[in-house]
């Protein structure tokens, strides 16, 4: 019995889709519904009075980040809850992006953080065809239709117009880090979001966390900041599921 401290798993790769079938025909449920689930069944027992965020994430796709990142907001809004974040062994890219919706962070003294940047993986393989006799009949409707393609060299107004789109999307990173980290102006997280990584002392030396500790030190934490004197960690899990 008492008051609810909810912890909640952000682990591995973010993403709005289910995850692939897998060998024995299941499929994964995205994270992002799984969340909102999570967070609807909190927000309606009067009990919870803190949520706690166990990070362990390279990262993902930018919507889902930003969705999760939201979700969390607007429960900690609604229910005017503390919320705190525990990074396990990575909390980079889209795992330190959500986890600037708590009000304190705290690492994992051997964990990696970090990552603020966004990235667009692209090869060209058009030498590698020209080897083997094969030949690119792309047809676009839509000068840049294809860019980015794999199967010849970008343009240069390709690369221009791409590179935009990446900083827009790195520029609502920084914003994001500016509303989570309110003690860090706006010059110095333009340095450290550069991409890099940090090791966790480094991440609490530049600001980037506020301490470090493991997950009993980040559930003492999340019970001081509810103000409560005592309190119980609980798991949403659904039946048959492993615990």
């Amino acid at each position: 019995s008492g008051p609810k401290i909810v912890l909640i798993d952000v682990d591995g790769v973010i993403s709005e889709s289910r995850d692939e079938r897998g060998f024995l025909g299941t499929t994964e449920e995205s994270m992002v519904a799984r969340l909102r689930e999570q967070l609807d069944r909190a927000r309606k027992d009067s009990t919870v009075r803190a949520l706690l965020l166990r990070i362990n994430s390279p990262g993902g796709t930018v919507t889902a980040s930003d969705i999760i990142y939201e979700e969390l907001l607007r429960f900690k809004h609604e229910r005017n809850v503390p919320v705190v974040a525990h990074f396990m062994g990575v909390a980079a890219s889209g795992g330190y992006y959500v986890a600037m919706a708590a009000d304190e962070l705290i690492a994992q003294p051997t964990g990696v953080t970090g990552s603020i940047g966004v990235i667009f993986v692209g090869v060209n393989l058009s030498g590698l065809m020209q080897k083997f006799g094969v030949a690119d009949q792309t047809l676009t409707a839509g000068a840049q239709k294809d860019a980015g393609s794999w199967l010849r060299p970008m343009k240069p107004a390709e690369r221009e117009h791409l590179q935009s789109v990446l900083d827009d999307m790195h520029e609502r990173f920084k914003q994001v880090v500016a509303a989570g980290r309110p003690g860090l102006d706006r010059a110095r997280i333009d340095e450290l979001a550069d991409g890099r990584i940090y090791s966790a002392s480094q991440a609490k030396a530049n600001g980037l966390v506020d301490g470090l500790g493991d997950l009993e030190a980040a559930v003492a934490a999340t019970q001081q900041r509810a103000g409560l004197a005592s309190a119980r960690v609980v798991i949403y899990h659904r039946p048959r599921e492993w615990r």
